[in-house]
């Protein structure tokens, strides 16, 4: 006898339990301020940091590239997808970041599952990851088959010991910026252990490219590593880009296997020509930006003295990403509503986006912030009275 679920239920047990999510409707561009429901409100949610989804010379040049190519690719890249316009993207990303060859995707998480499926170690090895590694590298290591453990958050002592205790096989993974916590990986001690243990590297930069490092070329600028130290590179381009789409950086033979082994590329309709020509104009945007990275900076720092002064429970994040910790889903919804209710859109972000008792106000600046707007922001939620914390 079939059993048929019961969906209803399940969606009233969501709703119950404070997890139930609603989809909300933008009404024109992306930017500091958005249209919702007809109401104009700042916008304090958005992972545009540097504010270019709605920059004029990037519309300016997703025009003159449809004019050119047209605003579809008509197959998968291996067919008769791949244009032009993808190949001088691919060869720029090699440049900027370094690396020998750039392989683009439509998205970060179909990267991911590119690069844990196709170059993972297998049934015979192991993924080890970061315990709180974004979803689409967890879903990559269980599509992989490989035997999948997870070291304690930011801890290379705990990173180490699953190394030690795990075959020769092995594929690191972790984010460089983590998006719901906006904290910072160690990224050269972990190069430097997995150097030690004959361990593959690879590091989902989504967070970090456009904001972090010499003119803005990421985590691993920052910090000064190159393609012997982290062989894969995983940057997004939905973010500081402001565009969308996504690309594996690496050494040829590695880009090459992605290629010929990688579904998400293989089985995949190729990004608009269109789309790949905006993304190379973003890429140098995105270099001359300095500006911009320095007020985005500066508006990092009045927030966190603001929050600071205010006692509210703000995550340790030099980054854009400022996450305020409520701990329960009813507060940090009640928190989001009221701040809503005095114009300002900031997301509450609950499990299983986020560990049990963790819930939290995901608050993100960008460049297109200005300083009266983030004060504005202080002063609502000194108003919210927010309860709770770690």
């Amino acid at each position: 006898m079939s059993t048929v679920i019961n969906f209803k239920s399940v969606l009233q047990s969501i709703k119950t339990r404070g997890l139930f999510r609603s989809l909300k409707e933008v009404q024109g561009p992306q930017g500091s301020v958005v249209r919702i429901s007809g109401r104009d409100l700042v916008n304090f949610c958005s992972n545009d940091y540097l504010g270019l989804a709605g920059d004029r010379r990037l519309i300016s040049a997703m025009q003159r590239a449809v004019e050119r190519y047209g605003v579809g690719s008509g197959a998968s890249p291996l067919v008769c997808g791949r244009s032009e316009a993808h190949a001088l993207l691919e060869q720029r990303l090699a440049q900027v970041s370094g690396r020998d060859r750039a392989l683009v995707f439509a998205s970060g998480y179909q990267a991911n599952l590119a690069v844990v499926t196709a170059l993972g170690p297998g049934r015979d090895g192991t993924v080890v990851e970061d315990r709180l590694s974004h979803a689409s590298l967890i879903d990559g290591a269980v599509l992989s088959r490989a035997r999948l453990v997870r070291f304690q958050h930011r801890d290379c002592a705990s990173l180490e010991q699953r190394l030690q205790e795990n075959g020769t096989k092995k594929l690191v993974l972790t984010d460089s910026v983590f998006s719901m916590d906006g904290d910072i990986a160690p990224l050269p001690a972990i190069a430097a252990l997995c150097n030690k243990y004959q361990a593959l590297l690879a590091v989902d930069d989504a967070h970090g490219f456009g904001v972090l490092g010499d003119h803005g070329m990421g985590a691993l600028a920052l910090f000064g590593l190159h393609q012997a130290e982290v062989p894969i590179l995983i940057l997004t381009f939905g973010k500081a880009a402001g565009v969308s789409g996504a690309c594996v950086a690496g050494p040829a033979d590695i880009i090459e296997m992605l290629i010929q082994k990688a579904r998400p590329y293989i089985y995949s309709t190729a990004i608009p020509p269109a789309l790949a020509a905006t993304v190379t104009a973003s890429i140098e945007i995105i270099k001359s930006a300095d500006d911009r990275r320095s007020h985005l900076s500066n508006l990092i720092n009045i927030f966190r003295r603001g929050v600071a002064q205010l006692s509210l429970p703000v995550a340790e994040s030099i980054t854009p990403i400022q996450p305020l910790i409520v701990g329960s889903n009813a507060e940090a919804l009640r928190v989001s509503e009221e701040l809503y209710a005095r114009g300002f859109l900031v997301a509450a972000i609950r499990p299983p986006t986020v560990p049990a008792n963790s819930s939290r106000l995901r608050i993100t600046l960008t460049a297109a912030h200005s300083e009266t707007q983030v004060k504005l922001l202080l002063d609502a939620l000194q108003a919210a009275r927010i309860k709770g914390g770690r």
